[in-house]
């Protein structure tokens, strides 16, 4: 993407993390709802702030923690759980702020300890490196793309696009069909089906990102209404929510 003026039809992002980078599904922003453009893999998120920093991407939907906390837990990740009922075990705590900065997972636990009084999962330690990469990215973004960076979760996405959450975990054969039927009003099959997943990348991180778009062009055009779960900033001014 490398127009020189925002598009005439907006464009939002879905963005999922995966084995060697980001799934990004992207979706024009319509009357009749969104519309599905491409769905790739990005081995970082810097160019994707810098289109939405050019006007090219509304908003980037992204299922990461933006905004750490020093010392607690997340007011955003306790009301995401809630949310979740079922599914509140898919959310993992944000990391302290501390654990960044942290060379393994027992330096994490130590860190983590030391700053709020709990450990860390090992699961949510092996997503620091990408914990890492949003917050150097959106620590150093103007505001207005600040604003673009929307923190959110999967599972709340697929609950708003049904009656709830989702019964059956996203991977087993009863969750992926439930999720696909979820999405089905309006992302094309050609879309989900498994020749169409980037390399590099799992059918659920795609089936995750493109409920994402979903979300974010509802959020611009017609739809549920956001969900904003949280009302924190932290030291940096980055503000803790969870979008859904």
């Amino acid at each position: 993407m490398r127009r020189s003026s925002a598009p005439s039809v907006p464009l939002v992002a879905g963005v999922d993390g995966c084995r060697t980078g980001w799934v990004v599904a992207l979706a024009e922003v319509t009357a009749d709802g969104p519309v599905v453009r491409s769905v790739d893999v990005a081995p970082t998120l810097g160019p994707l702030l810098d289109c939405a920093g050019r006007g090219e991407v509304q908003v980037v939907a992204l299922d990461m923690p933006v905004g750490l906390s020093t010392d607690r837990p997340r007011d955003a990740d306790r009301a995401a759980r809630a949310a979740l009922g079922p599914r509140r075990s898919s959310v993992f705590p944000a990391p302290v702020r501390a654990v960044l900065g942290a060379t393994d997972h027992a330096d994490a636990v130590a860190r983590s300890r030391a700053a709020c009084g709990a450990g860390i999962p090992v699961q949510a330690w092996h997503l620091v490196p990408k914990v890492r990469e949003v917050d150097d990215l959106v620590r150093a973004a103007p505001a207005d793309v600040r604003a673009a960076v929307r923190e959110t979760h999967p599972e709340l996405a697929f609950s708003l696009l049904g009656d709830g959450p989702c019964a059956h975990p996203k991977r087993t054969t009863a969750g992926r069909r439930e999720r696909l039927a979820r999405l089905r009003p309006w992302v094309p099959d050609r879309w989900t089906t498994p020749s169409r997943t980037p390399s590099g990348a799992a059918r659920d991180d795609v089936l995750d990102a493109l409920a994402l778009a979903v979300r974010a062009a509802q959020w611009l055009g017609t739809g549920p209404a956001a969900l904003v779960l949280g009302d924190e900033t932290d030291m940096f001014g980055l503000r803790m929510q969870v979008w859904g």
